[in-house]
């Protein structure tokens, strides 16, 4: 494997900085920029390893995710309807159902990330509000 291709069957990182340890200067920054982002919008999210990925969890449920592939970092935003309401704003990336592709050199802004994340707050609420869940885990 090498740094830049998490795609393959490495060992997962342990946690979020093991993860961005592993990747090229440009990807890392970019992408603990968007980390930033993150935390910012959703301060009370708790960060993890899901699916070998940063996630965010929110209300025990995640919330968004990033990561890194040979060519490209990668937002998901685990939602098609939140990506929907912002096709306009979106239109610049490369986007499928739920994520956003983007190049260390063109990253998400600030803003847009702040309204995506904001966006899928208030969709996780209503699905928590709406759903019974199981008990917590101890």
């Amino acid at each position: 494997m090498t740094t830049n291709d998490r795609t393959t069957n490495a060992t997962p990182a342990a946690d979020v900085d093991a993860y961005l340890a592993t990747l090229p200067d440009d990807m890392r920054n970019a992408l603990e920029a968007l980390r930033q982002m993150i935390k910012a919008a959703a301060p009370e999210a708790q960060e993890t390893i899901s699916y070998r990925v940063p996630t965010f969890r929110y209300l025990r449920r995640p919330l968004v995710a990033f990561g890194a592939a040979k060519h490209h970092c990668a937002f998901y935003v685990m939602s098609s309807t939140v990506l929907d309401g912002y096709r306009d704003e979106l239109r610049l990336y490369d986007t499928s159902k739920g994520t956003i592709r983007f190049t260390p050199d063109a990253p998400l802004p600030d803003t847009l990330v702040t309204k995506l994340v904001k966006a899928r707050m208030g969709a996780t609420e209503a699905r928590a509000t709406n759903q019974p869940r199981g008990p917590a885990p101890s």
